[in-house]
């Protein structure tokens, strides 16, 4: 029996609330049970320097964990002048999934800046910043179609994260912070709506798992991925 007392394969509570930043151009509020984080999309006209006449844009991103968002509080990284490691590669993450389902060469020498905000952690903050943060990247193009600067919306495919872990010996999906911390194996999937696999991170904390073991865990991130972006969909047609 897993501690959320949820079936093997099931997801917990989603919500996707669109529209949650006044100013921003793309932004959603995204909630995965326990797990709240704000992404936010800005659209900058201008690339980075080394895009500068290519005819190219970029999607990046910035991740951050509010103060009182875990049990404990976090202090803020500006306050000591520097990121964690753990800060620059969960932020890389999220810009490599999104650039991989959006054509780089159909919006301009533009950057479009994701920042993802953890208001509230219960695990699985990365994954539901990508998955926030594709709805907010959407939007942010939208807007930029509806002003005339750009005539389609450049993204080939959605794209969407979910973790997946053994607990006592078992696989399950969407892992909690009671799971995760008490995991056997610990797995993020970020795959696109199609199926295609974008990243992989898997780690034992205990012993090794075994091939099966991954196999049943991908079964089940494909089953979660699919509900995440039928839940992005519903997201957007509001």
């Amino acid at each position: 029996m897993r501690p959320s007392k949820r079936a093997s394969d099931q997801l917990r509570n989603i919500s996707l609330e669109t529209g949650f930043m006044k100013h921003a151009h793309g932004s959603c509020l995204i909630r995965m049970g326990g797990t709240h984080v704000i992404c936010t999309a800005t659209i900058e006209d201008k690339a980075p320097p080394f895009l500068r006449n290519t005819g190219k844009g970029w999607v990046t991103a910035e991740y951050g964990m509010l103060p009182c968002s875990t049990h404990s509080r976090v202090g803020r990284e500006a306050a000591k002048g520097k990121q964690t490691g753990r800060t620059q590669e969960i932020q890389r993450l999220i810009g490599r999934s999104l650039r991989a389902v959006t054509d780089l060469s159909k919006f301009g020498e533009r950057q479009i800046r994701i920042d993802c905000d953890v208001l509230q952690a219960d695990g699985g903050t990365r994954t539901a910043s990508i998955t926030g943060g594709f709805v907010a990247l959407s939007l942010a193009f939208q807007k930029l179609k509806a002003d005339g600067g750009i005539q389609e919306i450049p993204l080939t495919d959605h794209v969407a994260a979910i973790s997946c872990g053994l607990y006592d010996g078992q696989p399950i999906l969407d892992l909690d912070y009671p799971e995760d911390s008490n995991a056997q194996a610990d797995t993020n999937f970020v795959l696109t709506g199609k199926g295609g696999i974008v990243e992989i991170q898997g780690t034992a904390e205990q012993g090794p798992f075994s091939e099966k073991d991954f196999a049943d865990m991908m079964d089940l991130a494909k089953k979660g991925i699919q509900t995440l972006v039928l839940a992005q969909k519903e997201a957007l047609e509001k």
